[in-house]
């Protein structure tokens, strides 16, 4: 397999750029405004990985990854969720993360996978990180006919690091904001976007990929996203404390030991109510798919294995 190198970012910038612009990009038509997705498919793929990735990112942020599957000879189908990136934003203040619930962002997966993903391949499974797990994993629970071969998650949104607060108090919190009008307003603490240096960053541990996301939305200001209102976060945290459903399809899940996002507990408790999950942890921070090369090339090998072995078709004797 071939994997990216952070000492090779700046190198291969040309080759990572043209790879996004001869994919093919345009945007579906949703009940909550327009989607912006991104498909590459390379000619006899050896699968595609339907990427759902987390909140205030946008597939553009996911360059490196998209071009090196490509290497690989994998396809991918990648979007922007509502309210980010270069999809429509839902609020007039376009700086605010805002849902009503998470069967909206599951409605827009539908969406894709029936005008982007199985008119094009018949071997596909999922790649969800953080917000797109929850997403992913709501997808999954309520469509128990779907094509998907499998769910690789990194870093899953399963459970919202919530501290210093106890999570019934957030939840508390953001029900009663929404009682009162309060839906669409910034939540307690939250304010538009502000890159943080990397020495303060919650993200990852690798500089020049930190750099290089930090640097792509000062170019491309249009994608900058704020923090969330009190509905987005009374959707999620309503979303993560359902009782959770079995799954019959192989999942496998990354956790970051030192992720100050979400619980990574929670990934535990809940690879030990599945029966056909499996779980590795990695020393990293949150975003796995973009850390240190050492932690991210172990990652993308958990994920490559997992996929070779959902995909891989039986030829007989």
């Amino acid at each position: 397999m071939f994997y990216s190198q952070s000492s090779s970012l700046f190198d291969n910038q040309c080759a990572i750029e043209h790879h996004w612009q001869t994919g093919i990009k345009g945007y579906i038509h949703t009940q909550i405004g327009k989607v912006f997705y991104f498909r590459h498919i390379p000619a006899q793929a050896k699968y595609t990985l339907v990427l759902v990735n987390g909140r205030i990112e946008s597939a553009y942020k996911y360059r490196e990854l998209l071009w090196e599957l490509a290497q690989n000879k994998i396809g991918v189908v990648t979007f922007d969720h509502p309210g980010q990136g270069y999809s429509e934003r839902l609020l007039a203040n376009r700086q605010i993360g805002h849902i009503q619930n998470f069967k909206q962002y599951s409605d827009v997966l539908s969406l894709i996978i029936a005008e982007q993903v199985t008119p094009h391949t018949d071997s596909w499974l999922f790649l969800a990180h953080s917000m797109g797990g929850a997403i992913v994993r709501h997808y999954l629970e309520n469509t128990p006919n779907t094509d998907a071969q499998g769910a690789f998650f990194s870093a899953p949104m399963f459970e919202i690091n919530t501290a210093p607060y106890p999570v019934w108090f957030a939840k508390w919190v953001a029900k009663t904001a929404c009682i009162l009008g309060k839906a669409k307003s910034f939540a307690i603490g939250q304010q538009s976007y502000q890159p943080k240096s990397f020495e303060d960053n919650e993200l990852t541990g690798c500089d020049k990929r930190y750099q290089a996301f930090r640097a792509l939305y000062e170019q491309h200001s249009e994608l900058q996203l704020g923090g969330v209102s009190f509905g987005w976060l009374n959707a999620a945290l309503t979303e993560t404390s359902k009782k959770r459903q079995s799954i019959s399809l192989p999942i496998a899940i990354a956790s970051a030991e030192h992720d100050s996002i979400v619980n990574s507990q929670a990934h535990f408790a809940y690879a030990s109510q599945q029966t056909l999950c499996k779980i590795e942890s990695y020393s990293g921070k949150h975003e796995l798919l973009c850390e240190e090369d050492t932690i991210r090339r172990a990652v993308l090998t958990q994920c490559y294995e997992f996929a070779d072995s959902v995909t891989l078709k039986e030829t007989g004797s």
